[in-house]
């Protein structure tokens, strides 16, 4: 937990405090955080000589930021319920935790569209269909800024644009798309946001168009923006991305031209902290930049606080806030995660009978809380503080304090630190279960045997007769299997944690691995974090279920829930051979039988039906192309027109399962 004395902000800012940045560090509870921010808040408004209060922001993609938050499902998840009202639902909780503490401004949801499964941050997505996610982000920001003026907690949209779509799937990497991609599909989620949800808050990208970072673009910032969209609110710097445009894109010599080039295009406000932004008194001083442009970004910093209560005789005044209502929260984390998870095959096997049979349960993931959680929610917050206390007292094998540098580089690895954190986890979420807990509630004679670590060099393979060892003689074995997300520590997927390549087989050294549990028959639950392709593991086991990062409700145990056959895919060549038919008719593609399922990229189209009927071309083959050969079972096929953009009717088509 961390403290602030709010005596010492005359000193560090005798001009007033705009922002305040890194709430979700303070406090222990939701008590404490109130507290501390309610005292900060006195004394911001004694040193403004308007009595003006701070803004102050957290994050929420996932919940409440903090310690005391409710843990959603993460967004892959919500998008995977093609239920956008639990979205709606999900966001006015989180918006009510954050009133109820003093937080005005939640920095989400992410509204990028991803379409490289090799990109870390995946799962903070809502997939790749611009229709769905344009939908579900609606959703997002009509729950959280819903009756605004009792609320007085508005919304941000972010990254503003195509950061989901960077070459290589790399952080703060270029973005390789024309205009018409990124105006009429990427954009299209904020669009629809600002036009029918009202949104408040823009949030740039790291990334780079055209050879303009997102940062410094005023077509991007201002004229797309502003001008096309009609965006009329606060735009904020996502953290440090000015000082990249000295460090990354090299676009700016000094803190000052930086500064410049970022409030000439259009952004705001600089965050977390102003080492660039300090510098626009000396800039306007010198004559480099215009007061005007500083008193534009003023006034819409002035209306946002205006809108939540912060100036004083000025705009709404916010409601007392009431409890988050915690029965609510807890019906609808169920509900998601319920809905959430996908069955991607099954021989007639699920749900497990307890008692009948001797289960093994294998994988380090089954027996591990954190594998529920995504970046951005209270047990990745819990890491950083104890991943760099642990770095400073010398507690992590192979770092020297003396010589160790902290650098803006994400996800730097921490051997040995695996058992604290898991620690840390189950100290916030008691209530939650692993995947063997909750087997285990079923059948106490469940055995368990681990069978590697995450902390395990990728290229170090299993030992065969160990994984041979412990499924002989078993008549079940249930593998979990999947990805780990966080902020430090040995994680597979995350901010900046990106993926060479997708295999749609393990490696070799894997394989023999895959065929001792294949032979044991082998039922597998997988948390899917990234996307990442299954069939060659499909093609061996006989059921695989999967889930996406499903928080506190990770525990949702096979039969438990009827799982429905919903396979969210890249619509590459689906249709191919498919004739445009009147809804609900029957279409034949193709009625072959294939024992393969697709790879998980993103959210797509829906096909309702077993997994037979798909066919994945090629082992490594990723991307908006090729993804699938067309070989669909038998569906309906269902058709409408729709409008673009540019108001031109388009015909838009529905596939599903065929029906008796």
């Amino acid at each position: 937990m961390a403290v602030i004395d709010a005596r010492h902000l005359r000193e560090l800012r005798p001009h007033g405090v705009g922002h305040l940045s890194l709430a979700w560090f303070l406090g222990d509870d939701a008590n404490s955080l109130r507290e501390q921010l309610a005292a900060i808040q006195t004394v911001v408004r004694e040193v403004s000589p308007f009595g003006i209060g701070a803004l102050v922001h957290n994050k929420g993609i996932n919940g409440f930021l903090h310690a005391s938050g409710s843990q959603f499902p993460t967004s892959w998840a919500q998008a995977a319920t093609w239920n956008p009202e639990l979205t709606r639902r999900a966001a006015a909780v989180t918006s009510a935790h954050m009133r109820d503490t003093g937080v005005q401004l939640l920095f989400s949801p992410v509204m990028d569209i991803n379409r490289d499964p090799r990109w870390g941050r995946v799962h903070e997505t809502y997939g790749e269909d611009p229709e769905l996610a344009a939908r579900v982000s609606v959703a997002f920001v009509r729950g959280v800024q819903r009756a605004e003026q009792e609320n007085g907690v508005l919304a941000t949209g972010k990254h503003f644009l195509g950061y989901g779509a960077s070459e290589g799937a790399l952080n703060q990497a270029v973005t390789q798309l024309g205009r018409r991609a990124l105006v009429d599909e990427y954009a299209e989620p904020f669009r629809r946001s600002i036009a029918e949800a009202g949104l408040a808050l823009m949030m740039n990208a790291y990334n780079e168009i055209d050879g303009i970072p997102a940062t410094a673009s005023r077509w991007l910032l201002t004229e797309f923006l502003r001008d096309t969209l009609g965006f009329d609110g606060l735009v904020v710097s996502d953290y440090d991305s000015i000082s990249l445009l000295r460090t990354a894109h090299h676009t700016a010599r000094t803190e000052g031209e930086a500064a410049v080039q970022a409030l000439s295009a259009g952004l705001d406000v600089e965050l977390p902290g102003s080492p660039n932004y300090a510098h626009l008194v000396d800039e306007v001083a010198a004559g480099r930049l215009d007061e005007r442009v500083v008193d534009v970004a003023v006034a819409w910093v002035l209306a946002v606080k205006a809108r939540t209560g912060l100036i004083p005789g000025v705009g709404p005044r916010p409601a007392a806030a009431a409890p988050p209502d915690r029965t609510e929260a807890a019906e609808v984390r169920c509900a998601i995660a319920a809905r959430a998870m996908v069955l991607l095959q099954n021989d007639g096997t699920l749900p497990l009978s307890p008692g009948e049979r001797r289960v093994v349960v294998v994988g380090p993931a089954a027996d591990e809380l954190r594998i529920h959680f995504g970046a951005y929610t209270s047990v990745s917050s819990a890491e950083m503080p104890l991943g760099m206390r642990a770095v400073m007292e010398g507690r992590v094998p192979g770092i020297d304090p003396a010589t160790f540098v902290f650098t803006d580089i994400f996800q730097p690895r921490m051997p040995g630190m695996d058992p604290a954190f898991e620690s840390a986890a189950r100290k916030l979420h008691p209530e939650a279960s692993t995947v063997l807990d909750a087997l285990r509630e079923l059948d106490s004679k469940i055995e368990f045997a681990q069978l590697g670590r995450f902390e395990r060099d990728a290229g170090d393979p299993l030992d065969a007769s160990v994984v041979e060892a412990a499924v002989a003689d078993a008549d079940v074995v249930v593998a979990v299997v999947g990805e780990r997300t966080g902020w430090v520590g040995n994680n597979t997927a995350g901010e900046g944690q990106s993926t060479v390549r997708v295999r749609v087989r393990p490696p070799p050294q894997r394989r023999v691995v895959v065929r001792r549990l294949a032979g044991a028959h082998v039922r597998d639950a997988r948390e899917f974090v990234q996307a990442v392709p299954v069939a060659g593991l499909v093609a061996v086991l006989t059921a695989v279920s999967a889930a996406f990062v499903a928080g506190t409700e990770g525990e949702v145990r096979l039969g438990d829930v009827a799982v429905a056959h919903d396979l969210h895919h890249r619509n590459a060549d689906l249709a191919k051979g498919l004739e445009r038919e009147a809804r609900g008719e029957v279409a034949v593609v193709d009625g072959r039988p294939v024992r393969e399922a697709l790879y998980m990229v993103g959210v797509a189209n829906v096909v309702r039906g077993d997994a037979a009927g798909l066919r994945v071309s090629g082992e490594e083959d990723v991307g908006d192309s090729r993804a699938l050969e067309g070989t669909l079972a038998r569906l309906d096929g269902g058709a409408d027109l729709r409008e673009d953009r540019a108001g031109r009717p388009v015909p838009a088509l529905q596939l599903g399962p065929q029906r008796p």
